[in-house]
């Protein structure tokens, strides 16, 4: 390790905690937030997925899905019903609302990732999707 230089690990975590906080701040600007634009987009272009399953493509626990639909469906960004075949199971879709923000926070996405990008070019994008992949590989040994 360098001298006067932080471990690599905390400065990725350090990076990733800046920039998450830079992106969900974007996109509150909007009138989202990340967990929002995670299912949103999730959800977009298929319909009924359980709630189950949208759990698992997010990455997030089942209650903290929960806890998140819980707050959209208040606002009127999904809505939620018993599956026909399974009763136990929940199917979760986009309402015309959910639709509109998922349109709203596709703008701030699109320019959050130019800002980011700003000063970057093709081959450095390349090379530091290609380094992340190996330090999360690294990591997961």
């Amino acid at each position: 390790m360098a001298a006067n230089r932080p471990p690599i690990g905390l400065q990725l975590a350090t990076s990733a905690r800046t920039v998450g906080r830079a992106f969900n701040d974007a996109l509150a600007a909007a009138g989202g937030s990340i967990p929002i634009w995670l299912v949103l987009t999730t959800l977009r272009g298929e319909q009924w997925r359980t709630q189950h399953e949208l759990a698992r493509a997010i990455g997030i626990e089942g209650p903290t899905l929960t806890r998140h639909l819980d707050g959209m469906e208040r606002a009127g960004l999904v809505v939620r019903r018993r599956a026909p075949g399974d009763r136990r199971a929940i199917q979760v879709e986009l309402t015309e609302r959910g639709e509109e923000l998922h349109g709203e926070l596709l703008t701030a996405v699109i320019a959050f990732n130019r800002r980011l990008r700003r000063g970057l070019t093709d081959a450095d994008l390349d090379r530091l999707r290609d380094t992340l992949a190996r330090l999360a590989e690294n990591a997961g040994e």
